[in-house]
């Protein structure tokens, strides 16, 4: 069934604001928001509202939409007592889709679960608390695990391709290699900063017990009818009252004021006796909420846990590839520096020789075999100078080779 925007913050009591982190056409962080009458959900693919005996579902057609549907499906029949086989005979399920017009998805939500527990099951008459879980829990659980999964998912398929390019990447360093770690690094941080949101919103909702008592939906509604029914009795009764006294004769003993004034000292000893309970259950019942949180929160850090060991070990890849680059490095620096050291060298041998070849009047060319021993000297007197910078350079550590 189509259902717009404003039909939605009548029937769930929500504000505009709330209806936005939905909206496809922008991107919010994932948040959980608890509200009065729903609880408003927005983790990865899973953008839902929840109340206390339907789910209202964004994005119909997507395959984990569906996904988290079925599982949603197979754990309401779980939990009233049908067998799988018997799941899409919908006994306390009514399910209905509809492809909405493209102009109008942003503006539209699609009803997809209305779970009729309230009719099998009575959150005041369970046997046993621990088996119990509200609908809305059993809702905020499957979208929590899908969401979780999701995570999971993009993390190992990141994990199993990664691991094989930065293995290659020490033992070759290419550019082809370098632009792949570079994008699996920005992917890498684009989930981290997704899974660090998902579960900074988990934690924070745990540290706030106003927040989780929100999210008590079912029972906020069953103690409003509870109420509605008490005040109905309270009215029949004071009715009763009103008109014994009108057929019977006025007695001094009890009259209709005073009736009335035992009947509010009753009802005030009545509503102090539930709410001293309502103060230890409601105590329980978020250790309940903040249990089903914790066992997600331990998921989604374990997820963390595995992208921040995938940085550290792309960390450490870098730093291997600047080692080996630096090194590098110095082998190009102590290459230049011989370099250097033989042009110095060379340069003197061909001042000596220039000196020599000038058209300059020197005895040393009177003699036949003069020239060729001050070349020869000459040449002698270069390689010790050489000799000397080596062992000067590497005696002083500055060279390895």
């Amino acid at each position: 069934m189509e259902v717009d925007k404003l039909t939605i913050m009548r029937r769930c009591g929500l504000p505009a604001r709330d209806l936005r982190l939905l909206d496809p056409l922008f991107v919010y962080p994932s948040t959980i928001l608890g509200r009065e009458k729903a609880i408003v959900m927005n983790l990865e693919q899973i953008r839902c509202i929840i109340t206390a005996d339907e789910v209202l579902l964004l994005n119909s057609l997507d395959r984990y939409v569906l996904q988290y549907v079925a599982e949603l499906q197979r754990r309401l029949a779980a939990k009233n007592g049908y067998p799988e086989q018997n799941i899409n005979k919908k006994p306390t399920l009514d399910i209905s889709t509809e492809i909405l017009p493209t102009e109008r998805r942003e503006s539209n939500l699609t009803a997809f679960i209305e779970g009729s527990h309230r009719q099998t099951e009575s959150y005041g008459s369970r046997e046993s608390h621990a088996d119990y879980m509200p609908f809305e829990f059993l809702a905020m659980e499957v979208a929590l695990e899908a969401a979780c999964t999701f995570l999971d998912t993009q993390a190992t398929e990141l994990e199993v391709e990664a691991y094989p390019v930065l293995d290659e990447l020490t033992s070759k360093i290419s550019t082809l290699n370098l632009e792949r770690v570079r994008r699996l690094k920005s992917r890498l941080v684009a989930l981290t900063r997704r899974v660090q949101k998902v579960r900074d919103e988990i934690e924070q909702l745990m540290d706030d017990d106003g927040d989780m008592a929100e999210m008590y939906l079912t029972e906020k509604q069953e103690r409003m009818d509870n109420s509605f029914y008490r005040d109905q009795a309270t009215a029949v009764f004071s009715g009763m009252g009103i008109g014994g006294s009108m057929s019977a004769p006025v007695s001094p003993v009890c009259s209709p004021p005073e009736s009335r004034k035992l009947e509010k000292n009753l009802s005030m000893a009545a509503t102090s006796r539930h709410s001293s309970s309502r103060v230890s259950e409601d105590e329980s019942d978020i250790q309940e909420l903040e249990m089903l949180l914790e066992a997600y929160f331990v998921v989604i850090d374990a997820i963390l846990n595995k992208l921040t060991s995938l940085k550290e070990y792309i960390d450490d890849t870098e730093d291997f590839i600047n080692i080996q680059l630096d090194n590098v490095r110095n082998q190009l620096i102590q290459f230049e520096l011989i370099l250097t050291v033989s042009t110095f060298v060379v340069a003197i041998f061909g001042v000596v020789a220039g000196v020599f070849g000038m058209n300059i009047p020197i005895e040393l060319f009177d003699e036949p075999e003069a020239f060729k021993w001050v070349l020869i000297i000459s040449g002698v007197v270069c390689l010790v100078i050489f000799g000397s910078f080596i062992w000067y350079f590497r005696r002083r550590g500055l060279m390895t080779l």
